[in-house]
């Protein structure tokens, strides 16, 4: 059976807003819905572990229901990254929210976690606000992992269109192309999946679906031509 581990955000504050903030309700229980379906192991980690705040909770949407009803009303109880063995694990997925924005680029723990799984032929996938967690991630040579890649994250436009373009402690859109990577964007909230070899992304919480059905793609193929 294929493992998955799917990252979360610790991080509950939006800045000096004095709003709250977290991890991001969909872009976890739509890919978690699709890996359970297709027979694959899924845990959660978080920078902290344990419970962390969720964001974007619509119990009109069944998945998410069956997600709450499945974890819990405040979500998965996460690993810690020093609790995670990479080796254990086929792909990790960094799911969205703003307050990824936070925790996950300067987060070393998680960024060996997924060089880990990535040299040893894994798949990192990351979606929305997600690819926060792939700015820093450096392989054994010393190189970005984004670097010379394709891939989708929220853009420069869409941070603007939701009013916090000066809230965030950097555009994201900037900080991977910064490191070499090719944002390729969409229309504003519109789906969008970039497949790159083993790096799998989607730009914002529309594209969260077709990020799973991409791993999951990307792990049969896996398995088939071993």
């Amino acid at each position: 059976m294929s493992r998955v581990l799917i990252v979360l955000s610790s991080h509950d504050q939006l800045g000096t807003t004095g709003r709250a903030t977290g991890w991001y309700l969909p872009e976890a229980a739509h890919p978690w819905k699709i890996f359970t379906e297709a027979n694959i192991d899924v845990e959660f980690v978080s920078p902290k572990g344990g419970r962390n705040r969720m964001d974007g909770v619509d119990l009109e949407d069944a998945i998410q229901a069956e997600f709450l009803t499945t974890f819990g009303d405040t979500g998965p109880d996460t690993r810690r990254p020093d609790q995670v063995d990479p080796s254990q694990f086929d792909a990790i997925l960094y799911v969205g929210g703003h307050g990824t924005m936070w925790d996950f680029a300067n987060n070393t723990a998680l960024a060996g976690i997924a060089r880990d799984i990535y040299e040893a032929d894994g798949i990192v996938s990351a979606v929305c606000h997600g690819p926060a967690g792939l700015v820093n991630i450096t392989l054994s040579d010393g190189t970005y992992l984004v670097a010379g890649k394709q891939l989708a994250a929220f853009t420069n436009d869409e941070e603007a269109a939701v009013g916090l373009t000066d809230v965030v402690p950097f555009l994201l859109a900037d900080a991977l192309t910064g490191h070499g990577a090719q944002h390729i964007p969409a229309a504003n909230f519109a789906a969008n999946t970039i497949v790159d070899g083993r790096l799998i992304t989607g730009q914002n919480p529309a594209s969260a679906t077709g990020v799973a059905e991409a791993i999951v793609q990307a792990l049969v193929t896996s398995r088939t031509s071993v």
